[in-house]
């Protein structure tokens, strides 16, 4: 079947979750659950479908968001056909835990050390319900519980609560979430002025994309248009570990937020390495309309900040590396858990605490799967074949080169500062998907 090219955004349909940007700061809740039968799951949809909001509708102001998402075990627990099944590209329908090689989750990464029940087959449904505030947060939580209430078919399997504080930053103490790209036809503005909007089809399904393409949609059209994946990954991150690196590796604190400045491509206010490579700067990190207004072709050799480190890995702009950016970028949404580590511990207390990561685009493979292989767990493109990225990538006693002159610094016997708990692919489909999904009558 034929889908026609059509440019004009149907943003009545899309869900609000998957492109708007979210409240700041907020609190959160991530909910999985288990549908044992298709029609406590179809009834399950329809109570929800009312507390979405649509791209056209959604107020920025409002100081709430929620959005639904179904892995393919769940579209198979509502009873899809066969034939809409098998539409769905093969990373989806064989999901993380088994692409887990693949991709990188090797180690103590790997699916048999996940938190139960990430990576099994029994997450069927996520719910991920955000607010400005705490008492918001449980107000719409309250909500999305009393859908799932006097549903003996559904059973809630798995919660995890998120937050995000008002200075934005996350577990290692950087601000987060800073660079995002512009959806073309949503009038949804990227925080870089220097990057041209994307096609909204590298986001969308049923939209041209970056190479000019209609790419396959999940059929029928009722189903897949006006969707799109979302990749959840629970993210833990070793705050301890990478401050002993730190202090290990410098000779006063001063030096050892300058390498950790290095080791993100930013410092902790959010100014970015490119525009204040010498010392942090505050102002500069909170304000939004420079704090992402930078390029990095005037800095080829990385001698501002290095070619290697996080955030240049995650998105090289301008500069000269193998494959084609825009074809690789997403919508990240990074959202802290579990409590902070005070200041100046560098002791392991023992609490859970990380990141809940959620990658939204509408080619998982050629965008997360090959961020993940490509530029995170792996150093061709950048000429270093033996480093990976060195805040999240998976290190084997891992090194991370510091361009500098005359001479560069190397750093070695990197650990793991964040190791994946586990997570999912998800498929978020627009308004009428799910009414379509809820009224099946197989």
């Amino acid at each position: 079947m034929t889908t026609q090219i059509d440019t004009a955004l149907e943003l009545d349909d899309i869900q609000a979750a998957a492109l708007m940007p979210r409240p700041n700061p907020y609190a959160g809740t991530y909910v999985a659950v288990r549908i044992d039968d298709r029609q406590a799951g179809r009834e399950l949809l329809r109570r929800l479908i009312p507390l979405l909001d649509p791209v056209a509708t959604f107020d920025p102001g409002r100081p709430v968001s929620l959005g639904v998402g179904l892995s393919y075990s769940g579209l198979e627990a509502l009873g899809v056909p066969e034939q809409s099944l098998a539409s769905f590209p093969a990373e989806f329908r064989q999901g993380m835990a088994a692409r887990a090689d693949y991709i990188g989750d090797v180690g103590e990464n790997a699916p048999e050390h996940w938190e139960a029940p990430l990576g099994s087959t029994d997450v069927h449904l996520v719910v991920a319900a955000l607010a400005r505030d705490t008492s918001l947060m449980e107000n719409l939580v309250t909500l999305a519980q009393d859908a799932i209430r006097d549903l003996p078919g559904i059973a809630p399997i798995w919660a995890l609560d998120v937050h995000v504080p008002a200075d934005g930053r996350e577990q290692f103490g950087f601000k987060d979430s800073i660079s995002q790209p512009a959806v073309e036809g949503t009038n949804i503005l990227g925080s870089n002025p220097h990057e041209t909007p994307l096609k909204a089809g590298e986001f969308v399904l049923g939209y041209q994309d970056e190479n000019g393409d209609l790419p396959p949609i999940p059929q029928p059209e009722a189903l897949g248009r006006n969707g799109t994946y979302v990749v959840f990954r629970k993210l833990h991150q070793r705050v301890a570990a990478f401050r002993r690196y730190l202090h290990d590796n410098a000779a006063d604190p001063a030096q050892e937020e300058r390498l950790a400045a290095k080791f993100v491509g930013r410092w902790p206010s959010g100014a970015p390495l490119a525009l204040a490579p010498d010392t942090d700067d505050p102002d500069l990190g909170a304000d939004p309309e420079r704090n992402n207004a930078f390029l990095y072709g005037d800095d080829p050799r990385g001698l501002k900040c290095p070619v290697g480190s996080h955030a240049r890995r995650m998105n090289a702009r301008d500069a000269v590396i193998t494959g084609h950016v825009e074809l690789h970028r997403m919508i990240r949404r990074g959202t802290n858990y579990g409590p902070s580590l005070p200041p100046g511990v560098l002791e392991d207390d023992g609490a859970d605490r990380g990141l809940m990561f959620a990658f939204v685009g509408a080619n998982p493979a050629r965008q997360f799967e090959f961020v993940q292989r490509q530029w995170i767990n792996d150093g061709k493109f950048i000429g270093a074949p033996a480093e990976r990225d060195p805040l999240i990538g998976v290190q084997d006693n891992g090194g991370f080169t510091i361009p500098k002159q005359p001479i560069r610094r190397r750093l070695t016997g990197l650990p793991n500062f964040v190791v994946n708990r586990g997570g999912e692919y998800c498929f978020m489909p627009g308004l009428r998907a799910l009414h379509w999904l809820a009224n099946l009558n197989t």
